[in-house]
């Protein structure tokens, strides 16, 4: 699955560990990822990159009901005022990061090198 999903072996069992991927063991010890745990480590990693904690993560993932995504009606208000401020975080880190572009771009361009 590693190479599938292109997440290091280490990072899966540190997902495992944390309760975030529960794969079937084989005989041999091994670790059977069937594909639906193949889609949720994909989407652990992209929380995970987008700096969600891991422990809101699970509830994040287990509070999606459907493949469109919708949640559950039974979700809580802290819940989703929790999912709120995590957006809010993210598009504080991407507004800090066109910043830094825009920084960027204009000392590239300044040195004619562009």
């Amino acid at each position: 699955m590693a190479q599938q999903t292109k997440i290091p072996a280490r990072m899966l069992r540190y997902y495992e560990e944390q309760g975030l991927l529960t794969p079937e063991r084989l005989d041999n010890g091994y670790r059977d990822y069937d594909q639906s745990l193949v889609g949720r480590a994909e989407k652990i990693r992209c929380f995970v990159d987008a700096g969600v904690p891991l422990r809101a993560i699970d509830s994040i993932l287990s509070s999606v009901g459907d493949a469109r995504g919708s949640l559950h009606p039974e979700m809580t208000e802290e819940f989703v005022e929790m999912l709120v401020r995590e957006r809010d975080r993210m598009r504080e880190r991407v507004a800090t990061l066109e910043r830094n572009i825009a920084s960027l771009t204009e000392l590239i361009e300044s040195t004619g090198w562009d």
